[in-house]
């Protein structure tokens, strides 16, 4: 059943809202020792949209500073549950998060996607986001844990 959707900036105190998650909301189920450390660092952020108690789309970012720039927002992930998906949803998140970096005094907020991802590339697009090729290096590392 379709319900009202409520988009919510999560803080500290709101974790447990994350212990009701659709299944490809995230890469991977939430794990509490990870959602801990995220939740107590302020410059991460969550954005989620909730319908009916549960968790169908979310997008996280980080804001940061540079001895040469003002703050800027990077967004790490943006994801909707594959039942919630062509409903507007992504297009919230996106906004909420934006309007945050805003109030952060973010300058700018940047994030990537793959080429091949053309549902995120038309969203980015439409939220007036400009395109730039970049080429980007991944480094494996160990886990912390």
């Amino acid at each position: 059943m379709n319900g009202p959707i409520e988009i919510r900036l999560l803080g500290a105190k709101d974790a447990g809202v994350l212990d009701r998650v659709g299944d490809d909301v995230f890469d991977a189920p939430v794990d509490p020792v990870w959602c801990s450390e995220f939740f107590k660092d302020s410059r991460h952020h969550l954005a989620v949209a909730i319908e009916n108690g549960a968790v169908v789309g979310m997008v996280s970012a980080v804001h940061y500073v540079h001895p040469d720039k003002a703050p800027q927002l990077w967004i790490n992930e943006l994801g909707v549950a594959s039942t919630h998906r062509r409903r507007g949803i992504g297009r919230q998140l996106l906004d909420a998060i934006l309007a945050h970096g805003r109030t952060l005094g973010c300058t700018e907020a940047w994030l990537g996607t793959e080429e091949s991802n053309e549902a995120a590339r038309r969203l980015y697009r439409g939220a007036g986001g400009k395109s730039e090729p970049f080429t980007l290096y991944a480094f494996p590392l160990e886990s912390p844990r």
